[in-house]
């Protein structure tokens, strides 16, 4: 008997589909099950993070089981900020810390977990639930960010090195030019292209485990 996928992987727009492909890191939004086992929100709490795939515990995820987080699984970390996630402070601590001095160095203030949850929150969904997105010019994001182009809003792709590379849940397709002074939207949240923009200025990887794109 064919396996149906569950639905648990989620888009650059944070959406979440039920698609066979694998991802490279887990998370999740709280729980988000129905007493049934089935997904019935898009989220419960504050909280979104991006996790390892594996637990340095050991500690195994549970699947489809009310009154338990729901993981979600991210093609990248590109992915999961650009859903408005960041990373998890308890299985991938060091990469926590050097987004959260990311954080520092563009807002001029140490967060708490929960100050940057509030700010991420505020950023990512608007009051009836929608994705919130803003215009800018290709030339002033960093690496790392996901945009749509005005011709095709429905098709994210990922700033990387002068050149979008369209996203799918499997692999980037083929990349095209990134005019400097294009106009896009802008998919990931404020607050993270902040910290990207900050430490990509300082020309090295944002986090020890941004493993950019999957190529």
């Amino acid at each position: 008997m064919a396996m149906h996928p569950r639905r648990n992987r989620v888009t650059p727009f944070g959406r979440i589909e039920a698609v066979p492909a694998r991802g490279q890191l887990m998370g999740n939004r709280g729980d988000l099950h129905d007493g049934h086992g089935a997904i019935a929100r898009d989220w419960k709490v504050k909280r979104w993070i991006a996790c390892r795939l594996t637990h340095p515990r050991g500690i195994l995820a549970t699947f489809d089981t009310p009154g338990r987080y729901t993981p979600l699984f991210f093609a990248d970390e590109p992915t999961a900020l650009a859903a408005g996630h960041r990373p998890c402070a308890e299985c991938r601590r060091e990469d926590y810390e050097a987004y959260r001095e990311g954080w520092t160095l563009a807002f001029a203030e140490r967060p708490s977990a929960d100050a940057m949850d509030n700010a991420l929150h505020a950023a990512r969904l608007s009051a009836n639930g929608g994705k919130i997105t803003f215009e800018a010019r290709l030339g002033d994001l960093p690496d790392g960010v996901m945009v749509t182009l005005p011709d095709a809003p429905k098709a994210p792709s990922l700033l990387w090195q002068g050149r979008l590379h369209p996203w799918t849940h499997e692999a980037y397709d083929a990349p095209m030019p990134a005019a400097a002074g294009a106009a896009c939207r802008v998919l990931t949240p404020m607050p993270s292209v902040a910290v990207l923009q900050v430490l990509r200025a300082s020309k090295t990887l944002p986090w020890p485990g941004f493993a950019g794109p999957r190529f």
